[in-house]
């Protein structure tokens, strides 16, 4: 027999760690065979010596002072925050080195660079430097340059061109800026000897273990089609919020899952990757583990990201947060910027969600400062805040508001015109007693005939009835769309226009409503179900429920076009407040001469329906007390009707006060409807002063007559004549390439669209949540929680990301087996 030794062996050092970090040296002979050509020993030839192993000295391998299972996305962004290279563990130093040079050198272009004072002169960081020298980093929080090749490969061996300078101590002599050419050096110099490894290193192709397996181009076809088959079927699964994994996956289970459903349906229809998936694979390179699945999710979440913020490192954007918990009752905070893309279209996109342990205001910004940093972005791009009206968020002086502001004195806090809507409401009903009778005896209705299926059926075959004897006596007109089964809508918690949809269905199904309100009277399960509907039907047959019905019902429908508009993507500050201005309007031209009309309203619904209709002259409440007499049209006119609206009107004007602001007054001079009637160069003048970070002294000496030149050379242009908004006027300048020609314009109409209006984006990402996030899926790590809300959320950009893409992002997140 002849032992086989490979010369592979010699080569490779392997390092089994146990519990206290010390390694055990194996056997040359028991490395498994490879493609690598063996050399033969005669058996004999070399004498058998037994060694006891507790003679064997042990290598202890230092394992540095960062755990062993961090998480790679965990790695602070900004240079000043990271740790010597040398304090990772060994065994992880490659895949940190590498993970760094994919998401590149943190260069936060939008900063605000601070000025230091060298002699009688002022100087700071150049962010051209950022372009001629690709591997320079910059620290937000120490105002300090840093060198990120270095850092990765640094050399102990003195600091020759500045090298400690530049990978640890940070370089800052702003006045010398040849230091940066100097550090580069010759061509032996440090610097590009670090250069040259980190290329190398993200050359995996060209690495000594790879070349040592010798991998064929048959093996590296099927590594290629093997990985897209895995990125298809992970595509199928994200933009469909699918859960990946099944109960049991092994092969002769029937529930293996999306994934690997997918997986197998894409092989039988594509017959090339069918070749090398799955079953045809082999074991340790199927490409299908969950770690696998999690590193793909997670390459199309930096795909999609990256899109976006390629769009936002020269640009600035709003802020819009929020927070919300998940399933797992984890507190989680999304965050979405607001900003305009490169063809002047006013977009909204979410960026990630982040667990946070408190709902602090400190502990928010920290988390936001992360985020952006992590996308390479910075807090001093932003131009406008948008959250709701909670204390931790609009606090004049501890809240997040105050404190961003206080680093950025051009980010203005504009408070969530939608949340603000719904304050309105909510006020209606605290303010007002009958208001508030009003909503929870409703309540309590939809909930009675609600409760099982068998009301349910009783209200659509009672309302099938009546639609059918209505058609035949020629009541109830017959069409395309007409007479659609119907059902009593539930209201939401956090949502008050949807007491509107509510109301309206009362309205439709009342007669039915008060049949099932009867049943439950007569046929109730228990006594309290009993005598609750017995309570309930005694108020709704009265003429004070149904004029509250038809009030609220009026008011909510004048409100719901506003609460509409402020759902919407892109909405702008200037168009939404005189939305709000003209349903402030449309409600107190209700209160002077509304009474009337709803009144008949009214009465034609209780005669319509068999209810008593109040004599309007009679006396309201009872007849006996002869103490404050007051008519009944007295009290639903004065006391009801007036007093509600007149609460309205004044919520109106408090809660919606930046509507009157000078920020809102000054951008109203920015508007081109009707011909440019309403456009003001003093009020636009004003505007762009209170954004002195944006402008030079040269701006300030050039807005003036760049604006009269631009308002005489549009004002006569067709394709500026039907302008809507200022949305519109952003696309058509690009469109027409008047961004260019007035540059200084358009970067102020830019800085007005920033401006947030609501925060309804970041609640449908929290919908979103809901959806992937479910109770079946309650374990999901925030990371996976975070790349897979990212695909769902951002669709269209997620369209955009090809599969090239993410297999190339693959290969390059670490060391793989399989190359192609």
């Amino acid at each position: 027999m002849k032992k086989q030794v490979h010369i592979g062996n010699f080569f490779k050092r392997k390092f089994q760690e146990d519990d206290v970090g010390s390694n055990n040296v194996d056997d040359i002979g028991s490395t498994p065979s490879g493609s690598i050509p063996s050399v033969s020993t005669p058996s004999g030839s070399i004498p058998s010596v037994s060694i006891p192993s507790d003679s064997i000295p042990s290598v202890s391998i230092p394992s540095g002072s960062i755990p062993n299972g961090f998480d790679l996305n965990d790695l602070p962004p900004d240079p000043f925050d990271r740790p010597p290279i040398a304090s990772y563990h060994p065994n992880q130093v490659d895949d940190i080195r590498r993970h760094y040079l994919v998401k590149k050198a943190f260069q936060p272009r939008n900063h605000k660079f601070p000025t230091k004072m060298y002699g009688k002169d002022k100087r700071r960081f150049v962010v051209q430097w950022f372009d001629t020298y690709p591997w320079l980093e910059y620290s937000v929080k120490t105002d300090k340059a840093y060198c990120l090749y270095c850092y990765l490969f640094k050399e102990k061996v003195g600091n020759q061109g500045g090298r400690d300078v530049f990978s640890s101590e940070g370089f800052c002599s702003w006045s010398k800026s040849n230091a940066l050419k100097d550090h580069v050096g010759s061509v032996n110099s440090h610097h590009n000897k670090a250069m040259k490894k980190c290329e190398d290193l993200l050359k995996q192709k060209q690495a000594i273990d790879v070349k040592l397996k010798f991998i064929s181009e048959q093996e590296k076809v099927g590594n290629r089609y093997r990985l897209l088959g895995s990125v298809i079927s992970a595509r199928h699964c994200l933009e469909n919020r699918l859960p990946f994994r099944g109960h049991d996956e092994s092969e002769s289970s029937r529930s293996k899952g999306c994934f690997l459903s997918n997986l197998k349906l894409v092989s039988e229809m594509n017959p090339e990757i069918g070749k090398y998936t799955l079953g045809n694979a082999k074991k340790n390179n199927k490409l299908t583990s969950p770690p696998i699945q999690k590193d793909i999710i997670e390459c199309f979440a930096k795909e999609v990201s990256k899109r976006i913020c390629d769009e936002l490192k020269d640009n600035v954007f709003g802020l819009l947060v929020d927070e919300s918990s998940d399933v797992s009752l984890k507190e989680q905070m999304s965050v979405v910027l607001r900003y305009v893309d490169k063809l002047g279209v006013l977009k909204e996109s979410f960026i990630g969600i982040a667990h946070v342990s408190d709902t602090s205001s400190s502990t928010l910004k920290q988390a936001i400062v992360s985020m952006l940093a992590n996308n390479q972005l910075s807090i001093s791009q932003v131009r406008g805040q948008g959250y709701d009206g909670a204390s931790n968020m609009r606090g004049e002086f501890n809240g997040l508001k105050a404190m961003i502001l206080r680093d950025n004195p051009s980010a203005h806090y504009v408070h969530c015109f939608a949340h603000q809507l719904q304050l309105v409401i909510v006020a209606v009903a605290k303010k007002h007693e009958g208001v508030k009778d009003f909503y929870e005896y409703l309540n309590m209705a939809v909930n009675t005939v609600s409760a099982s299926c068998k009301r349910k059926d009783m209200i659509r075959e009672a309302k099938r009835k009546r639609v059918e004897e209505g058609i035949i006596s020629g009541e109830i007109k017959t069409g395309k769309g007409l007479n659609q089964e119907s059902s009593l809508r539930r209201a939401g918690d956090t949502r008050w226009g949807s007491h509107h949809a509510t109301i309206i269905s009362v309205l439709k199904l009342y007669p039915e409503v008060v049949d099932v309100l009867c049943y439950v009277k007569e046929e109730g399960d228990s006594i309290q179900q009993r005598t609750s509907a017995k309570g309930i039907l005694s108020y709704f047959q009265k003429f004070e429920f149904i004029f509250y019905a038809h009030l609220m019902e009026e008011i909510l429908g004048h409100t719901n076009g506003l609460s509409k508009h402020l759902q919407k993507k892109r909405q702008d500050l200037l168009e939404s407040s005189k939305l709000i201005q003209g349903t402030k309007l449309a409600l107190n031209d209700l209160r002077q001469n509304g009474f009337d009309d709803m009144l008949k309203k009214v009465t034609s619904f209780c005669e319509k329906n068999g209810i008593t209709v109040l004599d309007m002259m009679g006396s309201y409440g009872n007849p006996r007390s002869r103490k404050n007499v007051i008519t009944n049209r007295h009290h639903f006119e004065v006391e009801v009707f007036n007093t509600v609206l007149d609460v309205i009107i004044q919520e109106f004007g408090n809660r919606f006060n930046e509507v009157s602001t000078t920020l809102i007054e000054n951008m109203s001079g920015l508007n081109p409807c009707n011909g440019f009637s309403k456009f003001d160069i003093s009020k636009i003048v004003a505007f762009f002063e209170m954004y002195p970070v944006d402008f030079n002294m040269n701006d300030r000496g050039c807005i003036l007559g760049e604006l009269k030149v631009f308002y005489h050379s549009v004002k006569e242009d067709d394709r500026f004549l039907n302008l809507d908004g200022i949305c519109h006027l952003a696309r058509v300048m690009v469109d027409t390439g008047k961004n260019l020609s007035f540059p200084l314009f358009y970067r102020v109409l830019k800085l007005a669209l920033v401006l947030p209006v609501s925060t309804a984006t970041v609640e449908r990402c929290f919908s979103k949540m809901k959806l992937i996030k479910t109770d079946l899926r309650n374990r999901m790590g925030d990371e996976y929680l975070n790349n897979a809300m990212v695909c769902a959320v951002e669709g269209e950009t997620f369209d955009e990301v090809t599969n090239e893409d993410v297999m190339v992002r693959f290969q390059a997140m670490k060391d793989r087996k399989g190359l192609f």
